[in-house]
């Protein structure tokens, strides 16, 4: 039965996204501006028709077998989805991927830092493969590797901070930056075990730098029961990070000058304006979400439990969701009988997630079926180790 509840013309997607534009523009936004060695999409791909690309993956699909892993992020287009073996957040798909060794190839359908992580974890005898190697996130790249080592060279060099400070990365970020954890006593994060983990970190030293998501480090940080004056955040582009080597020596959270260009998107007026338009709907966001609005949210959580949450409500239930609409849009479709809309009402969906266009997941496979791997991710070993160690830090804590 469809809940005959119509969402508030308000809260409908906005046009004009990055998803209503052709693969051309996408091709024109991305690839162009995109090393000169790096693979791109051929020619032959740019033309072919929704129904074209439906049966060439298809068939290509089938020719791999068990060989072929396909994992999906939550927030990738529906076009994408319907091939994925698993669909999860992603670390839980990058062990999807270590559990299935019988595949020789794993095709990540999600992001270059998530492809990096099941490289990491894979088995020796497993290629990872990214669609589009455009398909970056906004906030891994606000972390520069380069920036953060400076960041702990001048932490480490003042007084009354020298060996009190523990790195702690979301796992949104780059695998040098989780090496680089592993490899200073640091440990890596997701948003469902950011508290245990600081928690875990709080017991080694007496700050946490925490990046590159300062929202997710904030929120974390007040559900223990730290307040706003106990952190400062770090701004790269400012000398000393625009801090006092005095703050820095009360602070308890460094927090990294970076968010997620989707989450940022949601405000407390979105929020009054959902509760107003709507009778008894509740409010649901990510906790990388700015906490002025993780204040007044009715629940908060990753997108596994944002998932959960909405799944296990009862029937004629109204949610207003904050975290991508990708996702948002699957809950409400597989869900007729719950109220389910984006809490912001122009919000278009991750950028960058959506480059990795049904064009590029027909090239990728039809090059396996011929015996060759395009658009390998391989992170350099001694990357990988360090890397490991912080990622198993994480799994022995929670």
């Amino acid at each position: 039965m469809t809940l005959q509840l119509q969402i508030p013309k308000k809260f409908e997607v906005g046009k004009g996204c990055d998803a209503d534009r052709s693969l051309g523009d996408l091709l024109l936004r991305t690839e162009m501006s995109t090393k000169a060695n790096t693979s791109r999409l051929p020619k032959e791909y740019v033309g072919l028709s929704e129904d074209v690309l439906v049966r060439r993956i298809g068939e290509a699909k089938a020719k791999l077998g068990t060989k072929l892993v396909i994992l999906g992020h939550h927030y990738q287009r529906d076009e994408i989805i319907r091939w994925a073996d698993f669909r999860g957040d992603s670390f839980k798909l990058a062990r999807h991927a270590a559990s299935h060794p019988e595949a020789d190839s794993i095709v990540f359908c999600g992001v270059h830092f998530m492809a990096e992580t099941a490289d990491i974890l894979a088995a020796p005898h497993q290629r990872v493969i990214l669609p589009n190697l455009s398909a970056g996130c906004s906030m891994a790249d606000m972390a520069p590797t380069e920036d953060v080592l400076q960041c702990w060279d001048e932490l480490q060099a003042m007084e009354g901070v020298t060996g009190k400070v523990i790195p702690v990365t979301y796992m949104n970020s780059t695998a040098a930056l989780k090496a680089f954890c592993g490899a200073n006593g640091g440990i890596v994060c997701t948003s469902s075990n950011a508290a245990a983990v600081a928690k875990w970190a709080f017991q080694r030293g007496q700050k946490v730098l925490f990046f590159p998501d300062q929202h997710l480090g904030r929120n974390t940080g007040l559900k223990m029961g730290y307040i706003l004056d106990d952190m400062l955040v770090w701004d790269p582009f400012q000398p000393l990070g625009g801090n006092s080597r005095e703050a820095y020596r009360k602070a308890a959270f460094i927090l990294w000058k970076g968010h997620c260009s989707v989450h940022k998107r949601f405000t407390v007026d979105q929020v009054k304006e959902a509760r107003k338009r709507v009778p008894n709907v509740k409010i649901l966001v990510h906790p990388e979400c700015e906490h002025e609005v993780v204040d007044i949210a009715d629940a908060v959580g990753s997108t596994e439990y944002i998932i959960k949450t909405v799944t296990d409500s009862p029937p004629g239930s109204a949610w207003a969701v904050g975290t991508e609409i990708n996702l948002v849009k699957r809950l409400a479709q597989e869900q007729p009988d719950k109220l389910i809309f984006c809490l912001d009402p122009v919000i278009c969906p991750c950028s960058t997630m959506y480059r990795i266009h049904p064009a590029y997941l027909a090239w990728v496979l039809e090059a396996l079926v011929r015996g060759e791997v395009v658009n390998e991710i391989k992170v350099d070993d001694e990357v990988a180790r360090w890397a490991k160690v912080a990622l198993e830090r994480m799994l022995a804590t929670t």
